[in-house]
């Protein structure tokens, strides 16, 4: 028996969503007593998928037995449903016992494919699996944008699991230092078969934020409001995010204006983001906009009203005008940096 885990791939490395879903497949594989696949697919403009010693280390740190990179006729790059056909086939030659994606648009889209192709139900946002009886899985998973867990038995010889983006830490990054790690790992090739019908639907172009890095798997996100004043307003909140190695994120009334794209809206109907530092700049924090940044692990917030909702719930808080008090901090970064 085998755990399947699909690992998405972000530049030159792996996205941190699939590496926390990684290390939750891992257990789960543990707890059944089974191997555990770390599943790739080609991915337009990212190279090998298996490209040097560390990168392999770094999957069998997390508890990968197996890496797997599918590749088929005509698939270039993201095809949600021939990737779902392929891990069909995967899971049936290797009797999986689960099926496992972190819960991102991709590894969500490509689970809803995989359960209407097997006839599998799809258990979303789990925080926690664990084998039950023959045939069924316990199981804790978020509920409500996570304001609330649930606990759950899954009936299904296969458990499709998409795994919230909160669910574990954030893997040690040391694991790309220790290359060794995966001298007990065997990579391999599996060969998929698929018709045009699977292939019909393929992304030709990903829209990349400047620092290569995802809104949704940020350590650090430089949030932007109403308060910003408008489109012009967010090149400082852009210099300081760079400055951090983060990204920029929005709240919904600024993609509603048109300021900014809704792929960097934070909240229920956007992002759900889980990074180190959330600074939250001119956001008055509304209930939708706070269930999608309240997993991050400080939160910062720079408002003129001390009475704003985000107030209450940031770690600390600048009561005063963004547009002095960033650049101020700008300036502090780059001076500390000379």
């Amino acid at each position: 028996m085998k755990v399947l885990c699909l690992v998405e791939r972000e530049g030159d490395g792996f996205a941190d969503g699939s590496l926390r879903a990684l290390s939750f497949a891992s257990s789960l594989a543990v707890a059944s007593g089974a191997g555990l696949v770390a599943v790739l697919f080609p991915d337009s403009g990212s190279g090998a998928a298996l490209d040097g010693e560390a990168t392999v280390g770094q999957l069998a740190v997390l508890g990968a037995t197996e890496a797997c990179l599918v590749s088929a006729t005509g698939l270039t790059g993201y095809a949600p449903a021939a990737w779902a056909r392929a891990l069909q086939q995967l899971a049936a030659s290797g009797e999986a016992c689960a099926v496992v994606a972190a819960a991102t648009d991709r590894g969500s889209e490509v689970l809803a494919h995989l359960g209407a192709m097997a006839g599998l139900p799809v258990a979303a946002n789990c925080v926690s699996a664990r084998p039950g009886s023959p045939g069924s899985w316990q199981l804790v998973r978020q509920r409500w944008a996570g304001s609330l867990l649930e606990d759950a038995v899954l009936e299904a010889p296969c458990a499709l699991l998409s795994v919230a983006a909160d669910a574990l830490p954030a893997p040690d990054a040391s694991a790309e230092a220790s290359p060794a790690v995966g001298d007990g790992l065997v990579a391999r090739t599996f060969v998929a078969e698929l018709d045009d019908a699977d292939l019909r639907v393929q992304a030709t172009e990903s829209a990349e934020v400047s620092s290569g890095v995802s809104l949704g798997n940020a350590r650090v996100v430089v949030g932007g409001g109403r308060g910003v004043g408008g489109p012009e307003g967010f090149a400082v909140l852009e210099e300081l995010a760079g400055l951090l190695g983060g990204v920029v994120g929005v709240s919904r009334v600024v993609t509603s204006q048109g300021w900014r794209p809704h792929r960097q809206q934070v909240g229920q109907t956007g992002t759900k983001i889980s990074p180190e530092l959330y600074l939250a700049c001119g956001i008055s924090g509304a209930i939708q906009h706070m269930a999608g940044c309240l997993s991050a692990r400080h939160i910062i917030a720079v408002n003129t009203d001390p009475d704003a909702p985000i107030i209450a719930h940031a770690e600390y808080a600048v009561i005063g005008d963004l547009n002095q008090v960033i650049p101020a901090l700008v300036a502090a970064i780059r001076a500390g940096g000379q």
